[in-house]
């Protein structure tokens, strides 16, 4: 074998040609074109073994098939389609790495490692509905912050249905709320959907983003950015519910001397 053949086949070893595979491909292109049987001589191994590697020449468009049996042959196609091969190689890696960056961050919102708190992010509309759905499965009261305003906003006509399947499930919720018109009308269904409020002026409070906590994770609603986000974590969450307690003997002060009553 002359240097320049040896030079050729480490060539196309680097772009992932397999040794059989030079072999066949050096010989088509020598031949131009030619029967199985005579690439097969040509290139030096087996006619069966050579069918299969003429059949990957030409899925990479490096070969093409002229006639029918008896007579059919193969064709080499120009060198620079080794070129184009690349290059759509090129683009399907890139493609590849540009899924996988989106794709990593939500692999590592659920990677365990050891008692690492686990955070899971969803966007838009669904996503904020996901992470009310979740509230659910609550095996406990629920602690909240709240305007409600701007949760009807957000999601129209999603929360009287919502109150009642919680109420359904036997899910309480206590809730620290500015007092606007919605919360006040709101208040007549308390009993039926196992709510407690304790209403706060909506001149100096207004929650946004909303935070629910339970059992133990912390649930963070962003209607202006449309982003939900939990965070399960028992220390968090038992952090989160000690301020709430804190937030809720203040609420109850406020809410008796607030000139808004029920």
């Amino acid at each position: 074998m002359t240097k320049t053949n040896n030079a050729l086949q480490m060539s196309l070893k680097e772009f992932g040609f397999s040794e059989k595979e030079i072999q066949v491909y050096l010989a088509l292109l020598e031949l131009g074109k030619g029967t199985v049987s005579a690439i097969a001589r040509k290139a030096g191994i087996q006619r069966t073994t050579c069918y299969t590697i003429l059949d990957s020449l030409v899925g990479k468009k490096l070969a093409m098939v002229s006639g029918k049996e008896p007579k059919q042959e193969y064709v080499a196609e120009s060198p620079d389609m080794i070129v184009e091969m690349l290059k759509q190689e090129v683009s399907s890696s890139q493609e590849q790495l540009k899924n996988a960056e989106k794709l990593v961050p939500q692999l590592k919102s659920i990677h365990n490692i050891g008692n690492r708190p686990k955070v899971k992010f969803y966007e838009g509309k669904e996503g904020l509905k996901e992470v009310y759905e979740d509230t659910l499965t609550s095996h406990e009261e629920i602690r909240a912050y709240a305007t409600l305003d701007d949760m009807y906003q957000a999601l129209p006509g999603y929360f009287p249905d919502y109150f009642k399947r919680r109420a359904k499930k036997n899910i309480p919720i206590r809730a620290i709320l500015p007092a606007t018109q919605a919360a006040l009308e709101r208040m007549e269904y308390n009993k039926g959907e196992m709510r407690t409020m304790a209403l706060i002026p909506v001149d100096k409070f207004r929650f946004s983003p909303e935070i629910n906590i339970y059992d133990n994770k912390v649930m963070i609603a962003s209607w202006k950015e449309k982003l939900g986000i939990i965070i399960e974590s028992e220390e968090i969450a038992d952090a989160m519910k000690k301020i709430f307690e804190l937030s809720w003997q203040e609420a109850e002060r406020l809410d008796k001397k607030s000139a808004i009553k029920n």
